[in-house]
């Protein structure tokens, strides 16, 4: 299922159908935000496709100057952790926030390794002035298989700017799996322990081969 939700991740970020050139990005729109953050990511990976090939690594630069600034990790981390949050001190959560963040790029960065010819329609923008999160719903459209229906959620600030925090693909969030593993980790090793666990996942190499056996599994 992480396979599954980390292809459907690639997707939506390379194949946004709206181009998005040096334009500051519309933090106070959601439905924007979504749009324009996929195409500034999917036009920084064409415009270093050279870097890439030499070093793959450099996927996660793009990832942590382009997807991460826009993404609400504290807040996903801060979920995560669910009841063990209030049985860590301060400085635990910074640390455990900042591993969770480079696990997430590190994620991103493997998706970004699949690209295929799949096009991303979004749903229209909905009315959401009133509200303090929402889910935009967005559609993978691959020819000759049914369209998937994914769902990015997104939460309101307090500056009253946005920034996404969870996927949803075909039902499943993956904030939630995530919380599940990771608070069952927390309950039989600790925290510092995930912690550790979470920084060594950063380290791993980005490999092409990871999502090409994804796919045969």
């Amino acid at each position: 299922m992480q396979a599954f939700l980390v292809r459907i991740v690639s997707a939506v970020i390379l194949l946004a159908s709206t181009q998005v050139w040096a334009e500051e990005i519309n933090n106070k729109d959601p439905y924007e935000l979504i749009k324009q953050v996929a195409n500034q990511t999917f036009d920084r990976f064409k415009r270093d496709k050279a870097i890439i090939d030499e070093d793959l690594s450099h996927l996660k630069v793009i990832v942590a100057e382009e997807l991460m600034p826009y993404v609400d990790y504290k807040y996903a981390a801060y979920k995560v952790m669910g009841q063990y949050l209030r049985e860590t001190t301060d400085d635990q959560r910074a640390r455990f926030v900042e591993a969770f963040k480079g696990y997430l790029i590190g994620t991103y960065a493997q998706a970004l390794t699949e690209y295929t010819d799949q096009t991303v329609a979004f749903d229209p923008a909905q009315d959401f002035s009133q509200e303090k999160m929402v889910d935009i719903s967005v559609q993978i459209i691959e020819q000759g298989r049914p369209p998937i229906k994914i769902q990015f959620k997104a939460r309101r600030l307090k500056d009253d700017s946005w920034k996404a925090f969870d996927l949803v693909a075909e039902g499943v969030s993956l904030l939630a799996s995530k919380q599940s593993e990771i608070s069952n980790l927390i309950r039989q090793q600790g925290i510092e322990a995930v912690i550790t666990m979470l920084h060594d996942k950063t380290k791993q190499k980005i490999d092409r081969k990871v999502e090409q056996e994804a796919k045969a599994a």
